[in-house]
């Protein structure tokens, strides 16, 4: 399978696929640069939903990541301009029992998009290939077969009209650590340190294979990823929802809803009644 990597190339699936190692770590932005980019890229997911709502069409984003890479940072700044009508944002955390006895890919089926809709998933399926194989939650056997049933899926939401939008945040073990130092040091961030964090910081290189091969087996043409370095959070939060807004309007026109005559007729008669 042809596959292509964080930086557009393409390449044979598993011989030399982009890998982790590959990021250049050292990039930033500055203040003024991502306060600038981040008004646009704002207007620009306004401009996106109008577009959705109107002509019915449906995004699906998959936000995965380090712990503490930021992926709710960028998301809290797409969501403070959508409007939750047809808007939603799915938090993926263990399956709870009732999942369990299902096909693991069933509670993502129910909670995907409907016309109109975009839907933002913090995590996701992707848990089947990443912490479900690491922690031994999945079988070798299951998260093998699951990057077939993973293209599959999406492949499925493209044919059927949707929008994908998959997004990577990277950071280095000493960034994470601050970050996990700052979040202990802050009462109101605290409740974001669990000990599944320290457990998985405790397997690293465990996560970086499975992300390496992750990366090899599921970047397709159809939903393909965005590997974003992100030890400086502005960069990777311009950098994720650049990703997101290039995704969710290719082929979308965004031109505004045409004023109906008749509301407008109507406005004109409620002000004139008023005078």
């Amino acid at each position: 399978m042809s596959v292509r990597n964080p930086h557009g190339r393409r390449h044979d699936s598993g011989a030399g696929a982009q890998t982790l190692a590959d990021l250049d770590m050292t990039v930033t932005l500055g203040d003024k640069q991502y306060a600038a980019q981040l008004k646009e890229l704002q207007l620009r997911f306004e401009r996106i939903q109008q577009a959705y709502l109107y002509h019915g069409h449906k995004g699906l984003v998959a936000f995965e990541g380090w712990d503490a890479a930021g992926k709710g940072g960028a998301i809290r700044r797409i969501s403070a301009v959508m409007d939750p009508r047809g808007f939603k944002v799915w938090p993926i955390a263990a399956p709870e029992p009732q999942d369990q006895k299902r096909h693991y890919m069933a509670r993502f089926w129910d909670r995907a998009p409907a016309r109109g809709e975009i839907c933002i998933f913090d995590r996701s399926w992707y848990g089947r290939v990443l912490v479900e194989r690491v922690e031994g939650f999945a079988s070798a056997a299951e998260w093998r077969r699951a990057y077939a049933e993973i293209n599959a899926f999406e492949q499925l939401m493209v044919d059927d009209g949707a929008r994908i939008a998959k997004v990577f945040l990277y950071i280095t073990p000493d960034e994470q650590l601050q970050r996990f130092r700052d979040r202990l040091e802050n009462p109101l961030k605290r409740w974001k340190l669990s000990y599944e964090d320290f457990r998985n910081r405790e397997k690293w290189g465990e996560y970086e294979s499975a992300v390496n091969d992750m990366l090899a087996h599921t970047d397709t043409g159809a939903a393909p990823w965005k590997v974003i370095p992100a030890n400086c959070k502005r960069y990777a939060r311009i950098a994720a929802m650049t990703e997101i807004a290039d995704r969710l309007e290719a082929g979308v026109d965004l031109a505004p809803r045409p004023l109906d005559p008749e509301i407008r007729r109507r406005f004109r008669s409620m002000e004139k009644s008023q005078d």
